[in-house]
């Protein structure tokens, strides 16, 4: 069966229920870290260790406890399985849409993974069906205009960017960067070629929007970009332990007078026997003032990928719509 398209008129309709979503009040509250998650990107050229770092970074963050490696790179992740005693699920991907994506990770939410990585982000950029794809399969609704085709192309980046930043764990992830051979004088004095990284293989400016951005060259020295933690700030490190180089001090920082934040309890509230519309509106604001609504998860009754405010916002409005509401 083939869904109509959507029109107008169906939106005018929840057009009051929406508003009680999207017009609340502009309230300024007490900043805090409470619930704060490291959100952490390692790029490099290839041979520069950033699968391994990333996965010590991971192993690290989650305590010893399993994570989860969303795994582009058919299997070289699980390679270093078992390696300083590493253990971890893996999701192979073989196409990357960057909805898929958006799906692995309520995926990983739901089965209560404290950290993900993504070995590697790149592929969702320029791999087989990655956003570049997508922005090419969609220029001919628009005259084969390639670049009103990221019309399609953007939102489904921006909102793989919000799920990866919304993840109710830690997030790892590595990038490729683009590369070039450069002549570099070596410590004899005399010019050698050397493969150096340049920008990451993902949309421009990508690794700013995580909390710690880090490259690494061909000798294994990482080098941080940006760190909200000032532990790292502008560090240079030889060939890192993730664990004990980065995700330490990371933790210690996070939690320094911070309360942890289960997304869960909000979970819980929003699917009650006894929500009401208007207590369902009171926890939109609250999930929303934690930056959390983005968080992707499955929808208790379809199964399908959603996020936090969206299934907040489909119960608030469906108890709205009841006679005796």
């Amino acid at each position: 069966m083939t869904l109509p398209p959507p029109v107008r008129a169906g939106r005018q309709q929840q057009a009051p229920h929406t508003d009680q979503f999207d017009d609340g009040p502009f309230a300024f509250r007490p900043a805090t870290k409470d619930g704060a998650k490291a959100r952490v990107s390692i790029q490099g050229v290839s041979g520069s260790g950033k699968t391994w770092t990333g996965l010590s970074v991971a192993h690290g963050l989650a305590e010893g406890a399993r994570f989860a490696v969303i795994d582009t790179e058919r299997g070289a992740a699980s390679l270093y399985v078992g390696h300083r005693g590493i253990q971890f699920d893996s999701l192979q991907m073989h196409r990357y849409d960057p909805r898929d994506l958006v799906k692995a990770l309520a995926a990983a939410a739901q089965a209560g993974y404290p950290v993900v990585v993504v070995d590697s982000l790149s592929h969702f950029w320029k791999g087989t069906d990655g956003t570049l794809d997508q922005v090419e399969k969609a220029k001919g609704k628009y005259g084969n205009n390639s670049f009103a085709g990221w019309k399609d192309g953007t939102p489904m980046q921006n909102d793989m960017v919000e799920a990866l930043l919304a993840y109710p764990g830690h997030v790892v992830v590595t990038m490729r960067s683009q590369t070039e051979w450069v002549l570099q004088e070596n410590d004899r004095g005399k010019k050698e070629p050397t493969m150096v990284g340049l920008r990451a293989e993902q949309r421009r400016g990508i690794e700013y929007e995580f909390g710690v951005a880090a490259e690494m060259d061909i000798n294994n020295r990482l080098r941080f970009l940006k760190s909200r933690c000032p532990a790292l700030h502008q560090k240079v490190l030889e060939q890192p332990d993730g664990d004990r180089d980065i995700a330490r001090p990371l933790l210690d920082w996070l939690r320094d007078g911070a309360k942890p934040v289960d997304t869960a309890t909000w979970i819980d509230a929003a699917t009650a026997t006894d929500a009401t519309a208007d207590g369902l509106v009171a926890l939109y604001r609250e999930v929303e003032a934690a930056s959390a609504l983005a968080t992707p998860l499955m929808h208790p009754d379809t199964g399908q990928p959603t996020n936090l405010g969206d299934l907040i916002r489909e119960r608030g409005a469906a108890l709205r719509a009841q006679p005796d509401a």
